[in-house]
């Protein structure tokens, strides 16, 4: 692959990550509205026909703040920041001193693993009720493909990105 290309795909990542944070993942039906405990917070789970990465995330900020922080900063801001800065470094506006910086920083994104969870639960869900992906599931699984290809080649030596 081309710096070209590397650089365009890695600018579609930009872009395409929090459109699909926002986009719908799953459509639920006939799951019963789940309440905790009141001594567990009393936060209520399924309550939307729609779910998304950022819904999901309201929810865990209500039900455990420190897990919301952590899910909050691997999920979302690591990723973007791993992306933000290979672009820096594509344009030079960053020293290529920092990759090793930024590519720990795509070593604490979690979004793979947070999508390898979300078609777990999708798949015991079906169990329970009606569960089907929406555009937005595809959509962030394709940007998580291709943050994973940018990261393989963004790897290798000029001489061997052909």
């Amino acid at each position: 692959m081309t710096l070209r290309i590397l650089k365009t795909l890695n600018l579609t990542l930009v872009i395409g990550f929090p459109v699909a944070w926002f986009a719908p993942l799953l459509r639920t039906g006939l799951l019963p509205e789940l309440q905790l405990p009141g001594w567990l917070g009393g936060s209520k789970f399924f309550e939307a026909d729609t779910i998304t990465v950022i819904s999901g995330l309201q929810a865990l900020w209500e039900a455990d703040v420190f897990l919301a922080i952590a899910v909050t900063f691997f999920a979302l801001v690591a990723p973007m920041m791993k992306c933000l800065g290979m672009a820096l470094i594509h344009f030079d506006l960053l020293s290529p001193v920092t990759q090793p910086v930024i590519k720990y920083m795509g070593k604490l994104a979690m979004a793979d693993i947070f999508i390898l969870s979300l078609y777990i639960v999708i798949m015991k869900g079906m169990g329970i009720g009606k569960v089907e992906a929406a555009w937005g599931l595809y959509l962030f699984t394709a940007c998580i493909v291709l943050g994973l290809i940018v990261s393989f080649f963004e790897g290798r030596k000029p001489a061997d990105v052909v």
